[in-house]
């Protein structure tokens, strides 16, 4: 309970200064409800509960964490958003993601707690993560700390639906693994030697299937989607590839570098 006193004061402030952070700026989402914070914060207090538990028994210090932020059932998708859930020096729990801002054609990388991960107008009250290997998390834990190297890959320009191989846009699970990408091989440090990485280790993104009439009705009403990155052969198939979680967490232990997703409920 003290916990989750700490977390609805902490939201509390950081309500009041993303209104400052956002005047001027077309942002319309509204304010949580007191009965969301609770089951958001109860959903986080939960994930932290499990994960220091993993950390004391395997040493675990980074996990892939995802959301359900959105209906994606007609896509046959679970999750929406997918982020790195780090442990500091200091033994708090941080997450490292990519976020759109307000529905524009630009993104930027946040760093917030597991409170604020799971206060986003969330879909459903659920919370996924896979372990990497500890190959993995010792490659990735150094890069997660460092501000430059975690933000040497991402590309502003977004769309909730970027082509997986393209780099005209980024979307945020795109962000997650070719940040993995940078991590695992040190000597990547372009979008273009992230994605041969992710082939070569077999990543396959999920085709989704989009008429011309869900794809041109998107394209107009939101900033933050575009198909032009497709190419044309894909795209006028109604073939669009993008990077899921559920992709992603199909991967990792295919790839073998990690071990199969772990689901926590919320309240």
């Amino acid at each position: 309970m003290k916990t989750l006193m700490r977390w609805a004061a902490a939201w509390f402030a950081a309500l009041v200064l993303a209104a400052a952070a956002h005047a001027g700026h077309n942002c319309e989402a509204a304010k949580p409800s007191a009965q969301a914070m609770v089951r958001g914060l109860t959903l986080a207090e939960r994930t932290l509960k499990a994960l220091e538990a993993d950390h004391a028994r395997t040493g675990t210090q980074v996990v892939l964490l995802a959301r359900a932020g959105q209906d994606l059932g007609k896509y046959g998708l679970h999750w929406s958003h997918l982020g790195f859930a780090y442990r500091t020096p200091t033994g708090e729990w941080r997450v490292l993601h990519k976020l759109n801002q307000c529905g524009t054609a630009e993104s930027a990388i946040y760093r917030q707690g597991l409170g604020e991960f799971f206060l986003d107008d969330l879909w459903r009250y659920e919370a996924a993560w896979v372990v990497p290997t500890p190959t993995v998390q010792a490659r990735l834990w150094p890069l997660l700390l460092d501000e430059p190297r975690a933000l040497r890959l991402h590309h502003k320009p977004y769309s909730i639906v970027s082509y997986a191989w393209g780099r005209r846009y980024q979307q945020s699970n795109q962000w997650a693994i070719e940040t993995l990408a940078a991590a695992m091989e040190p000597t990547i440090g372009t979008r273009d030697a992230a994605q041969a990485w992710l082939m070569f280790k077999g990543y396959e993104p999920t085709p989704l299937k989009l008429g011309p009439l869900t794809r041109l009705g998107g394209r107009m009403s939101s900033a933050n989607v575009a198909f032009d990155d497709h190419p044309a052969q894909k795209r006028f198939s109604d073939r669009i590839e993008t990077v899921t979680v559920d992709s992603v967490f199909a991967w990792l232990p295919r790839a073998g570098l990690g071990a199969a997703a772990i689901r926590r409920a919320g309240g």
